[in-house]
Order: structure tokens, then C-alpha cells, then sequence
């Protein structure tokens, strides 16, 4: 290249462990400076966001907006409630701990059911600290970036929220270990320690089939997060990845695709219906805890559906008391539903039932995964 005297040109490439950026500012005049690598990394990982667009994200804004939820947005790929801008870089750079315990998975696929259990194994069968609510002692990383009270809380000097409400980032950061983290948040976007693999913390992984997922997850919206649309339009937002967390199939198969790695198991929410104390010997071994029979059955006990509904500390009725005393959303319901396989056909028809089947075997044609 042939340059007049005076010009001034940059040049940015990776050499060595350094970003290497050549000025040249007169004739055969180079300079270089060697920025640190983490300094480049920190830039590859911080956050953009990008609106949600189309029809989509209009039957979001139409429907599934309200006080707390004023909109959505995209962040790698994966829908998220507005308010996740302010947090998002908090858990991209949140210090993981090796004796942490994660428990993810895509919302209404036994997230809840996987927690209980993995805690109690944990904790050697402490049914006594079992007692304080789950969200305390195994507390939801992603819960306040879903529900902003910044316009809500001067309104309502009574509505007081404890810090895993208020600020689930910083409750779990002061923690104690061995913290036990739940997340609905992809691969993707969880912490660059576990992606990376600088920190190895135990991760539960926890999916269950589609259409079930849907329909719990209608109903979820509809009680929890103010979702006043139709059913139809659910499917919708569903099937086209326009829901928090989704889109639905890339959530699962990051997990499985990682599931021979010795730090994650994968499970199945019809397994755990299915043959619930096999899964809590699988999940035991994976914690490194030897049980009995005697202790599986107890367990077993204490996780079956109708204990599970009536425990106040895992039905989350307290939180769904708190939206009608507060008129933060309006309709009627329960956390815990059905807990059934298969319950989709009471309210899907037979075209939706076959466009969810398709989308389903396109989905997962490359993959062994079944449900």
C-alpha cells in the first residue's frame, strides 16, 4: 500500500495473547500497543440486546405487558423481559463457586420438583430447613430482571420484598456455600465462568416435552406474570420463540448436547413421573450421596405431587396471594397444577397437537433426545 507522509492508519489483530493495534502515523513510523487479554474478552461479553419485532412482538406488547413487564427484548438469540438490560451484565459477570449447585431449565418443566430434590439430597435429609420457602434457600438468579416494582413500590409503601425479590444478583452473591442457584436462562447466558469452564459448578438440568411445557407455562403467565392473552396467541409466541427464555428447543438441546460432561446431568420431567425413586438414586449418585432405601422412599414421599401442592414452602401460593391482594394480575389459579403427562390434550386440538408434533421432529430429527 502506498501511503502519503502524514497519513494515519490502524491495524487491529490478536498476536501472542495481546490485541495488537499498529499505528501508523508517518512513513515506515509504527507503533504498538499490547492490550491485556481480558480486557478484549470483557468486550467479546458484554451484552447487546435487540428488539422483538413483527407480529410477535406486537401481540407481546398488546398482551403481555403490564405494570411490571413494560416490554421484551433479545439478547444472543433468546427473549427476555426489558428490565434484564439492567442485570444482564451482573450475571454474565457473576463469580461462580465450584460448590455451587445450579438447577436450570425452561420454565414449567419440574424445575421446582428438581430443586426439592436435589436440596434435600444435598442437605442430608434436613426436612427441619426444608421448611424455610424454597426461593430463600435455593433462590431464583433471574427472578428480578422479570418483575420490575420500580413504578410499583412508591405507590405501595406496604408491599415489602425481601432481597432475592428485590435483587436475586446481589442475595446470591452474599451467600454462604455451598449456594444452591436456580435459572431459567439458556446456555448461552449464564455466568462466562461456566461457559468458559473456569468454574465447574454441578448443574441439574431439568426438560420435559413440549406441549406439556406450553400449556403449564400458559397458565404460569396468565397467574404470575400478567399474560391477558388468548391461548392461541400463547402457541403462538410459543412455537415462534417469542416467550422469556425461549426459543424453546435451542434451551434444551445446549443442555444435552453437554449432558456426558461430569459436571451436568440431564433429566426429564416424564422420568420423574414415570419411576421418581430411580431418578433420586441418578440424582444422588450425581451429588456423590449414598442412600438407602429407607431414605428414597421418605423422599419419594415428600416429593410426590400431592405433598408437593400442599407444602407451603414450594407452592409458591404466598407469591400468587401477594398479585391479587396487590391487583398485580387477575387471573385465577395454582403454581402447581396438574403435574400429568399428557394433560396438552384437554385443551390443544388435533392441528395444533400435529403442527406441535412437526415442529417437535424437525426439531430433534438430529438428536437422540426423546420424550
Amino acid at each position: 500500500m502506498s501511503l502519503a507522509k502524514g497519513n494515519s492508519i490502524h491495524r487491529d489483530f490478536a498476536l501472542d495473547g495481546c490485541r495488537i493495534v499498529i499505528q501508523q502515523i508517518v512513513w515506515n513510523s509504527i507503533h504498538l500497543i499490547c492490550l491485556p487479554v481480558a480486557l478484549h474478552k470483557s468486550v467479546q461479553n458484554m451484552l447487546e440486546f435487540n428488539e422483538v419485532n413483527g407480529e410477535l412482538g406486537e401481540i407481546l406488547l398488546k398482551k403481555f405487558t403490564n405494570q411490571f413487564r413494560i416490554g421484551y427484548v433479545k439478547s444472543r438469540g433468546y427473549v427476555l423481559p426489558e428490565y434484564y438490560r439492567k442485570f444482564g451484565q451482573r450475571v454474565e459477570e457473576l463469580e461462580v463457586r465450584d460448590d455451587d449447585l445450579w438447577v436450570v431449565s425452561f420454565p414449567k418443566t419440574g424445575t421446582t420438583w428438581t430443586q426439592e430434590m436435589a436440596w434435600v439430597i444435598n442437605q442430608d435429609f434436613d426436612f427441619e430447613g426444608a421448611k424455610v420457602p424454597l426461593p430463600e434457600r435455593f433462590p431464583f438468579l433471574d427472578h428480578t430482571p422479570l418483575f420490575d416494582y420500580t413504578d410499583i413500590l412508591p405507590n405501595l409503601p406496604e408491599l415489602q420484598l425481601p432481597l432475592f425479590v428485590s435483587d436475586s444478583v446481589t442475595y446470591i452473591n452474599e451467600m454462604k456455600s455451598p449456594r444452591y442457584i436456580k435459572t431459567h436462562l439458556p446456555w448461552e447466558l449464564l455466568p462466562k465462568q461456566i461457559r468458559e469452564g473456569t468454574k465447574k459448578p454441578k448443574i441439574i438440568y431439568v426438560a420435559r416435552n413440549a406441549k406439556d411445557t406450553c400449556v403449564s407455562y400458559y397458565h404460569h403467565c396468565k397467574i404470575l406474570e400478567g399474560y391477558s392473552g388468548s391461548f392461541d396467541n400463547y402457541c403462538k409466541l410459543f412455537l415462534g420463540g417469542s416467550l422469556c427464555f425461549a426459543p424453546f428447543w435451542p434451551h434444551v438441546l445446549n443442555f444435552w448436547k453437554r449432558r456426558d460432561e461430569p459436571n451436568i446431568l440431564f433429566l426429564k420431567y416424564e422420568d420423574l413421573k414415570k419411576d421418581l425413586p430411580a431418578v433420586i438414586r441418578k440424582t444422588a449418585a450425581f451429588l456423590g450421596k449414598d442412600l438407602n432405601e429407607e431414605q428414597v422412599d421418605l423422599l419419594a414421599e415428600h416429593l410426590s405431587f400431592a405433598r408437593m401442592k400442599s407444602n407451603p414452602a414450594v407452592n409458591y401460593e404466598a407469591a400468587i396471594e401477594i398479585n391479587r391482594r396487590f391487583n398485580l394480575t387477575t387471573a385465577d389459579g395454582h403454581f402447581m397444577r396438574s403435574g400429568q403427562v399428557g394433560n396438552y390434550k384437554e385443551v390443544m386440538g388435533p392441528e395444533l397437537i400435529a403442527e406441535f408434533d412437526r415442529w417437535t421432529q424437525e426439531n430433534l430429527a438430529k438428536s437422540e433426545l426423546t420424550f
